[in-house]
């Protein structure tokens, strides 16, 4: 099992109502509003790195009102 946390840039005032959506994402285990750099972080699980990088990442980085994202792959 491989884990990753991306880090989620959100349009003005979109953070909360992106919020469930980024939940709701295939893989996503948990996510949440942060002040900062980005908007929400976000933990999301595959079985491997493709499946976080091409499921997991992509359909958050579609979601309408994400400006940018940036994924870090968890090494232990």
């Amino acid at each position: 099992m491989v884990s990753a946390f991306i880090m989620i840039k959100t349009a003005a005032g979109k953070s909360e109502e992106l919020l469930a959506a980024v939940r709701d994402a295939e893989g996503i285990t948990e996510a949440h509003i942060v002040a900062g750099q980005y908007d929400i972080i976000a933990e999301a699980t595959g079985t491997e790195v493709y499946d976080i990088m091409q499921s997991v990442a992509g359909h958050v980085r579609d979601l309408n009102g994400v400006a940018d994202t940036r994924t870090y792959i968890c090494l232990e």
